[in-house]
């Protein structure tokens, strides 16, 4: 990407911006629609631009541009989650009426074959979800079609949140036994995030960096050794929409791998281990579902990250491309 077209691509974005921030509201709505679509399908192509080296003023947009991302997504899964309850007798039997019910079905085969990849014990017997939102779609469709004997414990924030998303499930015989609600900030929950083998961290769990990073070394100072952390980021343009995580951001972890798609999905996906001074390092099978692994066969058992290639040490990662990658975890299309 030559100068001129970077110089396009953000005034683009900040214009979209100015538009979205000057909406009466972000609920679902024709108007809400289209700017989020124009938004995604201007960041959504590969781009080698560096958010860290923006001017000022355009850092300072983007911030504000994911905090939007991050409320407009929340009223959605609000607007469907509502919709299911109030409509359906047995909710999860309807899950397809939310546009991107598919888009889920796909990253949950995806993200179940990296755990059985990495996980030693697979399926593991208790989850967490942090950040989990109005509709639990990762856990409802993890659960209902791969882990099928796992406690997921769903943590979020918001009351009225977890209040939807219980009442979705409480219909169901099975997953109303092993879907669970805690209406908590992360970063007060200590001894209990030692009891899972996996915690996922939604991409909005931390809206900028400081954020991310002191969840990150809260899970880091509490999850059980030799865990797992599975969670997501943003590279190029798509980091208008999304917080991103480099690997040295994990303090404590030994990262596993990294996916940077270059197709439709919007966020990359990085899954990393707790450190234990008694687990060995696992090599990495580099032919996963056809996508390319970084991978690290040393053993560490100091408090820092197992350095991979990132920003941090002035090295490319590679990006990954797969079928099974076309997750729009934004909406693209919304419809009403």
């Amino acid at each position: 990407m030559g100068i001129q077209e970077e110089a396009a691509l953000i005034d683009k974005v900040c214009e979209i911006y100015h538009k979205i921030s000057g909406l009466e509201t972000l609920k679902p709505c024709r108007d809400v629609d289209t700017l989020f679509t124009q938004l995604v399908l201007t960041c959504i192509p590969p781009s080698p631009i560096d958010v860290t080296k923006l001017p000022k003023r355009v850092q300072e947009i983007r911030s504000k541009l994911i905090r939007l991302c991050g409320q407009a997504e929340g009223l959605l899964e609000s607007h469907f989650s509502t919709l299911l309850g109030s409509s359906f007798d047995n909710p999860l039997d309807h899950l397809d009426v939310f546009p991107y019910f598919s888009n889920y079905l796909k990253l949950g085969h995806l993200e179940f074959s990296i755990l059985a990849q990495h996980t030693a014990q697979v399926p593991p017997s208790r989850v967490a979800f942090v950040g989990s939102g109005p509709l639990p779609l990762t856990s409802i469709v993890l659960a209902t079609n791969h882990l099928t004997a796992t406690a997921f414990h769903n943590y979020d924030i918001d009351p009225s949140a977890n209040s939807m998303a219980s009442r979705l499930v409480s219909t169901d015989p099975d997953l109303s036994k092993r879907l669970f609600f805690h209406t908590t900030d992360i970063k007060d929950v200590t001894g209990e995030l030692k009891k899972y083998e996996v915690v996922f961290l939604a991409a909005l769990v931390g809206m900028d960096k400081e954020e991310k990073v002191e969840v990150i070394a809260h899970l880091a100072k509490h999850m059980a050794p030799g865990a797992i952390l599975m969670l997501r980021s943003a590279h190029g343009a798509r980091a208008f929409l999304y917080p991103v995580v480099e690997p040295c951001d994990l303090m404590g972890f030994e990262v596993l791998s990294v996916f940077h798609p270059s197709d439709e999905v919007i966020n990359s996906v990085v899954v990393a281990r707790k450190f234990s001074a008694m687990a060995p390092v696992q090599s990495f099978d580099h032919h996963h579902q056809g996508q390319g692994v970084i991978s690290n066969g040393s053993a560490h058992a100091a408090a820092g990250p197992l350095l991979l290639p990132c920003k941090c040490c002035e090295q490319k990662i590679q990006a990954f491309s797969s079928p099974l990658n076309k997750i729009d975890e934004l909406a693209i299309e919304k419809h009403f």
